[in-house]
């Protein structure tokens, strides 16, 4: 069936592809899964006006299309109901490309900041509660884990990076805790595979995840979306290769500055200056105490001539920061990259590279801030003949050095590009958008730390960036559930978090929208609570009540509950206010106490601790009743409004109230 080329927005920026290789964007790999009982979108490029054919195991013959002018094409496939494996054939004119191991299933979108990046075992993070045991029985072969590397780009890419691998307990320790537990719950429920795409990065912005063309709706971000032109029109690109641009030019300087010096004692670039002796290794000291920049080291040693034509390895311990190294005049290693100043150095030498009888050693380094120097043990300078360790040569002991050009003449080592992972539209750019149209059921997103100071604004980013991504993914309103942050003592906090938990609430006014509450899991001195269980199998509650009703194998759908108490109704009585909540069957508390945390104040807007108290009618429905001996006239209520508080209201089935207020008074002074 001969489909006509729909326009990709994730391809418009690609040059011509005159005599391409047939490409697709990395998501499509081995052991992928494609969202079952759907439009499956699949897209590349290749030589234009090329025909292109698509041919898979489930179904007989092929699918056809013709690349543009440009080499872009896309074709759209039905899928079946959940099954495989299969293969995925695609080919135009004498190239191929197959993929294996292919299976149906439901495929999610795992996105937000640290709490869903944060990995299974060690990784992000230490490990979340029980990680042992975790992983150890994460054996589920029709779970499929897809990692989206971290990408920072201007401009919208297409083609990504990532590979599809089983779940297994090798393959799922590095991967976002709460999306691998959100996918065992529906493995586990619907019998289906599942595929899992983690596509996040802690400490970012939501702006960040969101398309140009959505923000340039928003005013607020005007100045910060002329700034990006303004970047890309300077010469901003990938942020790594202008970092390693930076760092190039600035090496150059330092050996144009700091050549080789001649062996003579008194010379130095042709400038006068003695070789003082110094005991290595050492950290800098004395006249080097508060100095930043290249101090030079040289030392004679005498090689047995049975060395001579072997391989050497030369250590010298940790350097902080930098170091080259000659033997003679012949430059042998170097390790010039930021963040090994605690590495141990073990060069490997090539044979022709050494010389036995009197060689000299001369070590350049060079200190970028703070301490600097040889900063491990005598032990940790040495050289021998590779596979030889026990016959060595010492390196620790007199060294002849001198001082070189301080940092203020050789100016900052670049260590960060003017891109970072925080400016609007980068993240969308070079790590949402590779994967853009491929066919999701829904997407789940933990996020909203790095917005808390902008709750106001977030009320309406939030929903933007939602909505901003269905139009993109075109397959309607796909079923978006997310992450109330938790409880957390964020320092000087007036009502900002509480705030930004407001807003996150006001979003479940997007259609097919949920919100698994965390106040009761999470963790006032940690902003990471290591109780990811309870999250993961919340946001899947909301996908079995709303995405999978007519597809549970345990209970009837009727009989699950999942979402926590919701403020319905506040009804002021004399001295009392009276709250109602939706999903509150089995009104009460986690710990059997009264309700805590709950403030009223009346026409005067300050805000008392008041008693709560449940009372249940004789049709099951349940109130809250509130009063304060300091407020005779209540008129507004507030639960939960502090940033670290763990209330204790929730519902029979153990599901948290999220915090509320009732009242529309600035959110803190």
């Amino acid at each position: 069936m001969k489909r006509l080329l729909r326009p990709l927005i994730c391809l418009l920026l690609l040059a011509p592809f005159a005599n391409a290789q047939l490409e697709l964007p990395a998501i499509f790999g081995d052991h992928m899964v494609l969202q079952a009982q759907s439009q499956v979108p699949v897209w590349g490029v290749t030589s234009p006006n090329t025909a292109v054919q698509l041919r898979g195991g489930w179904w007989p013959g092929e699918i056809t299309t013709q690349a543009d002018s440009d080499g872009k094409w896309q074709l759209e496939l039905r899928t079946p109901q959940s099954g495989g494996p299969y293969s995925l054939t695609v080919s135009s004119g004498d190239q191929e490309l197959q993929y294996s191991d292919v299976v149906l299933g439901e495929v999610w979108l795992c996105g937000g900041q640290s709490n869903m990046e944060w990995t299974l075992g060690p990784g992000v993070g230490p490990g979340i509660q029980n990680w042992q045991e975790e992983v150890a029985t994460a054996n589920f072969p029709q779970i499929r884990l897809y990692d989206v590397p971290h990408k920072i780009t201007l401009q919208p890419q297409w083609k990504g990076a990532g590979v599809w691998k089983r779940c297994s307990p090798e393959t799922v320790s590095n991967f976002s805790a709460i999306g691998y537990l959100f996918g065992r719950e529906l493995h586990q429920e619907l019998e289906v595979p599942i595929g899992l795409i983690s596509c996040n990065w802690g400490g970012t912005v939501a702006e960040a995840w969101t398309s140009e063309e959505t923000l340039a709706k928003m005013k607020d971000f005007a100045a910060p979306l002329q700034g990006l032109v303004d970047l890309a029109v300077s010469g901003g690109g990938d942020p790594a290769e202008m970092l390693t641009n930076k760092q190039r030019q600035w090496w150059e300087k330092v050996n144009r500055m700091e050549a080789l010096p001649t062996f003579a004692v008194g010379t130095k670039n042709g400038a006068s200056g003695a070789w003082a002796t110094t005991a290595l290794p050492a950290p800098w000291s004395g006249d080097l105490q508060n100095f930043d920049g290249v101090a030079w080291y040289r030392r004679e040693v005498k090689v047995p001539p049975n060395w001579s034509g072997k391989n050497w390895i030369l250590e010298l311990g940790p350097i902080d920061d930098f170091d080259t190294v000659w033997l003679n005049r012949t430059q042998v290693a170097s390790t010039h990259e930021s963040g090994h100043w605690n590495q141990a150095r073990k060069y490997s030498i090539s044979a022709d590279q050494t010389i036995v009888g009197k060689c000299m050693i001369s070590v350049r380094v060079v200190d970028s801030g703070g301490g600097g120097g040889f900063i491990g043990k005598a032990d940790d300078m040495r050289i021998y003949v590779e596979g030889n360790p026990k016959n060595t040569i010492s390196l620790a002991g007199d060294w002849q050095w001198r001082p070189g050009s301080a940092l203020s003449e050789l100016g900052a080592f670049p260590v960060q590009t003017q891109l970072h992972p925080n400016l609007p539209t980068v993240l969308h750019n070079g790590m949402l958008r590779p994967v853009i149209p491929f066919a999701i059921k829904g997407a789940i997103w933990y996020q909203g730390e790095s917005n808390r100071t902008r709750a106001a604004q977030y009320q309406r980013l939030f929903p933007n960036m939602i909505q901003d991504w269905r139009r993109l993914w075109q397959r309607g309103n796909f079923p978006f559930y997310f992450v109330q942050i938790a409880p957390f003592n964020y320092g000087g906090d007036r009502g900002e978090a509480a705030a930004l938990r407001e807003a996150q609430t006001m979003a479940m006014a997007v259609p097919n929208t949920g919100m698994a509450v965390t106040m009761d899991v999470g963790d006032p001195g940690n902003i990471h609570p290591v109780n990811k269980q309870a999250v993961g199998r919340r946001l899947a509650l909301w996908a079995f009540a709303k995405t999978y009703r007519n597809q549970l194998k345990s209970k009837p759908v009727e009989e699950l509950v999942y979402s926590g108490p919701l403020l319905d109704q506040v009804v002021a009585r004399g001295n009392i206010l009276r709250l109602s909540f939706k999903h509150s069957n089995g009104l009460g508390t986690r710990d059997g106490k009264t309700p805590s945390h709950f403030q009223i104040a009346g026409t005067d807007r300050k805000f008392h601790p008041a008693k709560a108290r449940i009372v249940s009618g004789e049709d099951g429905q349940a109130w809250i009743w509130l009063m304060s001996d300091a407020v005779p006239d209540p008129v507004a209520a507030r639960y939960a409004w502090g940033a670290a508080d763990e209330p204790n209201l929730q519902n029979g089935a153990g599901l948290p109230a999220p915090s509320f207020r009732t009242d529309d008074w600035p959110a803190h002074p």
